[in-house]
């Protein structure tokens, strides 16, 4: 970490999707995929109990923001479904954002709002958002596995009608 890059934790679902389309977004650093939230030391994909499907967001304050990374996290994972993405169900797959300080909980809790009163999702948004744990590396396999397999399994995507209005246009009407 530099004096200009912060580290962000989000679960929406199968790992491989979130880490593809997140990684290409201008000031993203690094990503890696793992587990958090959850019960299971020395988590792994066969053993990982309680834990979320995650990925580890090291980002450019400069060049991006923990709000557009958030804005973005519910433009590409559907965060009004508990337990589940298309056709990956259970705990492993719930939406959550794993905040890092105070600041960051603001921010989502925020975010969260917005897109709750945006009235552009199907429903309320059922994300959770609670202090990060640790964060458990998956195996190496599961590491930019889109990159790898390019035709490989994803239910995530861009959703254009997702896209939450910027705050000074809001405020202008």
């Amino acid at each position: 970490m530099t004096a200009t890059t912060e580290k962000a934790i989000l679960a929406g679902g199968c790992f491989w999707g979130m880490q593809d389309l997140i990684r290409k977004l201008p000031g993203v650093v690094s990503t890696r995929v793992g587990y958090s939230g959850g019960d299971v030391p020395n988590a792994t994909y066969r053993n990982h109990g309680t834990h979320a499907e995650a990925i580890e967001i090291v980002f450019d304050r400069e060049q991006t923001s923990y709000r557009d990374l958030l804005e973005f996290f519910f433009q590409i994972h559907d965060p009004t479904t508990g337990n589940r993405q298309g056709n990956d169900i259970g705990t492993s797959y719930r939406s959550a954002i794993f905040h890092l300080d105070d600041e960051q909980r603001e921010v989502a809790e925020d975010t969260i709002a917005d897109v709750n009163a945006s009235g552009l999702w199907p429903g309320k948004v059922v994300t959770e958002v609670t202090p990060a744990g640790p964060f458990w590396q998956a195996e190496p396999e599961h590491q930019d596995y889109l990159e790898h397999y390019p035709n490989g399994y994803t239910c995530h995507f861009v959703r254009p009608g997702w896209k939450l209005p910027h705050r000074n246009a809001k405020a202008a009407h």
